[in-house]
């Protein structure tokens, strides 16, 4: 490994320079001839293209050398006169072969690579082949004959033997810069334009292999073979295919390589892997993929990290390359960057590098992570040239505070002193240098003046750098090596004695500064450069880092003008206008074909936000099938819930999209622990709701829903839900999690809404959707507790010889069941429903089971799938009982309890959006079946004062209050009732009026809206209150809407909303799918069809919150509008 992290640029003369983290000054080459025109880095050595168009290669000091062992083998065979010679039959291997002894290598046909490379000493026997500790036998192994074991001991039969020599080898241009020969026997490549190194990353050796790209002038793409830690400069040139001519590639760590067409389009290299670096192609097909540039001006640069791609335009635009993976090289989409650049480089952990436009400084992107990808702004490297590390003639340094002005002269010592005309030395003007010009100065292959200096001030250096035009200020010669000081006179400066001499002691050489103008800068390479942000970097302006576009920074050293500082604050706000945050992770996805298990995958959430951005979420899942790397995606804006689940022994949430719940297939995402599933959780539904522009508090036109695990769903619908223009469909609704756990939940458009749980507790929601909300409201961390049962069934069948016994028949269920029977469920590997819960008690005997029980808790039968009775008779063959056991839960929500009565059922006035009421009518029933009003609700005080008692002569089950105060129940036999007189200055009625049941029906749920009564009986048929009138508001007769309906929930508008059974051509799916009633107007209530959204363990939905009224558009009428007291004579009100 490298000692330090290096940074690699190339200033537009030729120049190579490098800065450490560490020392934090740009150093320069020591070949002071080299003149490259790209380079690229990794953290073990660093690529050039020299203006020759020749390869050059830096390998990075190391504490081990490169060495290299070459080995032959010398063959031997035995014969009666000579014993063993090298005298070998026709037949055998030649006498110096390599280990196989197919290739013949005798000692003298080892040459060194190149130059780079020395002998480290001459050939030897390697001796301890086979393990030999001794060196008696001379390093010979023997054998009865060549394709056959060797062995170290020598027997009676060995006919032939070997042994091994080894000489070593060693690179030697260790922290130089070095020619890359050309490959022997093969003809040279064309010269090459650009270069790119990666693919270090892809495997987990220690040895690291790189991966080497080119392009030539011709526009074919090359790959460097055999690069490895032990032959850094490589084995051989091969060409790659390409459909189309190529300007420039680059490569990732790992497996992206990207190349830039002469279209500005982009190819994507796939199939790359650490067994086929080059990519493969299949059935002769070539693995590139287009993609299309980012506008319309095309792409002139791109830059691949280990997921991240970067680009820069022909305008000079950065933009950077979304959803970017091993699984998806090509990403999905652009993203727009503040910035302007000519060049990009991306380091070993996707910090970024850059070139500015205009002012050619070096750049680096500030607050780059593994999670914000992209950083937050561009900071200036301020790094300053390291003038100790270069010689007088490669550099021009002016005195700092080290220079001491005196009348008198020193003693002569070494040192140099520079008399200059003017005191007013001022700096070359360093003029906008194009892209045109540069790259036409790179490509000259003779050296050209620098064009910061005027032409009499260029003299051409002597001695090995002779042919380099360096730029210098006039001054004094000396008159020779054996003079060490010459004194020259100054012109009268301000506050100086005229007649000065300036003058370098040589004790003071150390303390002197000597400062070079940083060059504009051509290139950069960060391959080999990972900043650690967790120490100081003082050449990196991170503390001052604001948004500024390296377009505009040559206006903040000079004047800043009215026109500068518009474009400076532009470029600002087009710096801080996105973020892309980027949260990986690793969870398990269910394969919903086959094979159908649960497989490993890699989880990332990209998120796209910022001022004036749009707000664009994708979810990518990726994964492996047939050792090929695939993925899917979704984008979150198409999420329609995210509903969790525990199923096999995993915290499983259950993702839904439109297409997926049509397809009643919804995506499974599991984690092992609930830390984890909570954090994913937490962060999906606050991405889901981020991307659809919802707010934290619940609107009071929702919907909200059950499920039959308990979790509380909410839907933001608009607000004309049953609007044709704006109908939504059913599997586009996006439900969101509310924290808490309740068996149903009731609301109006007034944003009262109470719950209750399954142990019958009531509860009022006090606003807020998330738990660990930081708003301060305490009544947002309410701490909620619910308790259910858990039931399981006992199985017995009865035979003649012992009477009832767990012996059943081989057709029977589980001795030890639930309810179905399908599934097995004993006591000791029943739990509870997720670890949340915990077990507050232990199993009973539970003999309030429906349909009664004896006085031991049996039911009895006579057989098993028939209905079950209290009592047994002579027919009654099989008999259960049930077994309860109470679990209990305790979370954190926006809830807060009502104490002290239990309830079962509850139901709120369901009332217009505009309406306004002084107290707001809810009505209840409670454990024991009584039917209660609650007094004192209003929106400011939800919770209400106190309960009112309404006396019935049965216990009810269900209830329900509609428009006009239509209070409809049910009694717990199945018996329907309307209580009469219930008004606002009647809260709780007069009396109860009885209603006729569906013929040979029993019902068990009402709902009431505004002009339409729905109930549904025990066999899950829906049906439709008749003849409905204000004056006759009990109606005439029932009809049958439709079967398969669970619940049903009738809203202010009379919007019909249920929870259906199951779905047509789904028969596997769960109970549970909320379903919406199409086609329901005011002169026809009872609707045309359905529409099936989201399902599969959904048990309650309550639409009565949402009754704004659609826009309906009238024609004008002639006649003179009137006031809303002359419309009937009264003023309309809920």
């Amino acid at each position: 490994m490298m000692a330090v992290s290096l940074l690699w640029a190339v200033d537009v003369y030729g120049r190579v320079f490098s800065v450490s983290a560490a020392r934090g000054r740009w150093t320069r080459a020591a070949d002071l001839l080299l003149e490259l025109k790209r380079v690229t880095a990794s953290q073990q050595c660093c690529w050039g293209v020299g203006c020759d168009h020749l390869l050059y290669l830096n390998v990075c000091p190391t504490d081990v050398p490169i060495r290299h062992q070459e080995e032959t083998y010398e063959n031997q065979r035995w014969n009666p006169v000579d014993g063993f010679t090298d005298t070998l039959l026709p037949t055998d291997r030649w006498s110096w072969t390599d280990e196989s002894g197919l290739n013949q290598q005798p000692l003298h046909s080892f040459l060194l690579p190149s130059a780079n490379w020395e002998w480290e000493g001459d050939w030897y026997v390697d001796d301890e082949s086979c393990g030999r500790e001794s060196t008696k036998t001379g390093g010979w192994e023997y054998a009865v004959d060549f394709p056959a074991t060797f062995t170290k001991e020598k027997k009676w039969n060995s006919c032939v033997r070997r042994r091994r020599w080894l000489r070593y080898r060693r690179y030697k241009e260790l922290g130089s810069w070095a020619k890359v020969p050309v490959d022997k026997a093969r003809p040279p490549p064309e010269p090459f334009t650009d270069i790119s190194c990666g693919g270090w990353g892809m495997s987990d050796s220690p040895e690291k292999h790189i991966y080497l790209w080119a392009v030539s002038q011709q526009g074919k793409v090359w790959f460097r073979t055999g690069i490895r830690q032990q032959n850094p400069e490589g084995t051989s040139w091969e060409s790659v295919h390409v459909p189309r001519e190529v300007t420039q590639v680059s490569a990732g760590p790992k497996d992206l390589m990207w190349a830039v067409l002469w279209d500005g389009q982009l190819l994507v290299r796939t199939g790359i892997s650490r067994d086929c670096p080059k990519g493969f192609d299949i059935l002769r097909v070539v693995n590139w993929e287009v993609v299309e540039s980012p506008n319309q001006k095309g792409v002139a640069h791109i830059a691949v990290g280990l997921s991240v791609v970067w680009a820069i335009t022909k305008d000079n635009k950065v933009w950077f390359r979304r959803g970017v993976n091993s699984h998806n090289p090509t990403g999905s989409g652009w993203i727009s960057i503040g910035g302007e650049m000519v060049m990009l480089s991306v380091g070993p952990n996707d910090q970024v590098w850059g070139v500015g436009s205009d002012d050619r400084m070096v750049y680096f992107r500030h607050g780059v992570t593994a999670t914000e990808v992209i950083g937050r702004s561009w900071v200036t490297v301020s790094a300053q040239l390291d003038c100790s590390a270069t010689t007088n003639h490669s550099s021009v340094c002016t005195p700092t505070d080290a220079a001491v002005f005196s009348s008198e002269v020193t003693t002569p010592s070494q040192g140099s002193v520079l008399g200059c005309d003017d005191t007013d030395i001022s700096k070359a003007c360093l003029p906008k240098i194009t892209s045109d010009s540069f790259i036409s100065s790179l490509v000259s292959d003779s050296p050209v003046a620098h064009p910061n200096v005027p032409e009499g001030n260029q003299v051409m250096s002597e001695g090995p750098d002779s042919s380099i035009m360096t730029p210098t200020l006039p001054c004094s010669q000396s008159d020779g090596g054996d003079t060490p000081w010459s004194n020259v006179e100054l012109e009268e400066m301000k506050g100086s004695a005229p007649n000065t001499v300036a003058t370098y002691p040589l004790e003071l050489e150390q303390r002197a500064v000597d400062q070079e103008e940083v060059p504009p800068w051509a290139c950069v390479a960060g391959g080999g450069c990972d900043i650690d942000f967790s120490l100081p970097i003082r050449w990196l302006n991170t503390t001052d880092a604001r948004p500024i576009s390296p377009s505009i920074s040559p206006a903040l050293n000079t004047t800043n003008t009215q026109t500068q500082t518009e474009k400076t604050q532009h470029e600002k706000d087009s710096t801080i206008e996105k973020c892309v945050r980027v949260t990986r992770g690793c969870m398990y996805w269910w394969r919903d074909w086959s094979p159908y298990q649960w497989e490993d995958v890699s989880v990332m959430l990209e998120q796209v936000r910022g001022d004036g951005a749009q707000t664009d979420h994708i979810l990518y899942l990726y994964y492996t099938e047939n050792q090929q790397k695939k993925y899917l995606h979704a984008s979150i804006k198409e999420v329609t819930a995210l509903v969790p689940v525990f199923r096999d022994s995993l915290y499983t949430m259950a993702v839904y999209t439109p297409e997926r719940t049509r397809q009643r297939r919804p995506i499974l995402l599991a984690t092992r622990f609930l830390q984890d599933f909570s954090t994913w959780l937490s962060l999906l539904n606050e991405s889901c709701c981020e991307s659809r522009g919802l707010e934290d508090r619940i609107s009071k036109q929702a919907m909200w829903a059950v499920t039959s695990k308990g979790d509380i769903m909410v839907h933001e619908p608009s607000p004309c839900l049953e609007a044709a223009a704006q109908y939504l469909p059913c599997d586009q609704m996006f439900w969101r999690q509310v924290p808490g756990h309740l068996f149903c939940v009731e609301s109006n458009s007034l944003g009262v809404v109470w719950g209750v749980g399954h142990d019958h507790t009531a509860w009022v929601y006090t606003g807020g959707c998330r738990g660990d909300s930081t708003q301060g409201d305490e009544n947002v961390k309410q701490t909620i507790t619910d308790i259910r049962n858990v039931y399981i069934f006992e199985n017995q069948r009865w035979n003649p010889m012992t009477g009832y016994t767990d012996k059943g028949l081989p057709t029977d269920r589980y001795m030890w069941s639930d309810t179905s029977g399908l599934k097995e469920c004993t006591k000791e590997n029943t739990k509870p429903p997720t670890p949340q819960w915990t077990w507050i008690s232990d199993w009973t005997v539970d003999y309030g089971v429906p349909g009664g029980s004896d006085k031991e808790g049996w039911q009895y039968s006579a057989e098993f799938t028939l209905t079950f009775h209290g009592y047994k008779t002579m027919k009654d063959f099989v008999r259960r009982r049930r077994w309860v056991r109470k679990c209990q839960i305790n979370l954190t929500g926006p809830w807060q309890k009502v104490p002290p009565i239990r309830l079962t059922d509850i139901t709120i006035l369901p009332c217009l959006a505009q309406c306004s009421l002084e107290q707001v009518p809810l009505w209840a029933i409670s454990e024991k079946g009584d039917v209660l009003c609650r007094l004192g609700v209003t929106a400011d005080n939800p919770a209400g004062d106190s309960w009112l008692h309404v006396g019935t002569d049965q216990p009810f089950k269900s209830i329900c209050i509609g428009g006009g105060h239509q209070v409809w129940a049910i009694a717990r036999d199945g018996a329907i009732f309307y209580r009469g007189s219930v008004s606002a200055h009647n809260p709780a009625g007069e009396c109860w009026y009885h209603i006729p049941c569906p013929p040979r029906q029993t019902l068990k749920q009402v709902s009431v809206g505004r002009t339409s009564v729905c109930a549904v009986d025990e066999n899950n048929n829906l049906w439709y209150r008749q003849g409905l009138t204000p004056s006759y508001p009990q109606g005439s007769a029932w009809e049958l809407i439709s079967s398969n309906v669970c619940k049903v929930s009738v809203g202010q508008l009379d919007q019909v909303w249920i929870i259906a059974d199951k779905v047509p051509g789904f028969p596997s799916e769960s109970s549970g799918t909320v379903c919406h009633r199409l086609g329901v107007k005011p002169m026809y209530a009872k609707g045309l069809s359905w529409d099936f959204g989201i399902g599969g363990g959904w048990e309650h939905v309550s639409v009565r919150g949402n009754s704004t009224e659609a826009q309906r558009v009238t024609p004008r009428s002639p006649h003179p509008s009137r006031t809303q007291s002359q419309v009937n004579g009264n003023i309309m009100s809920c």
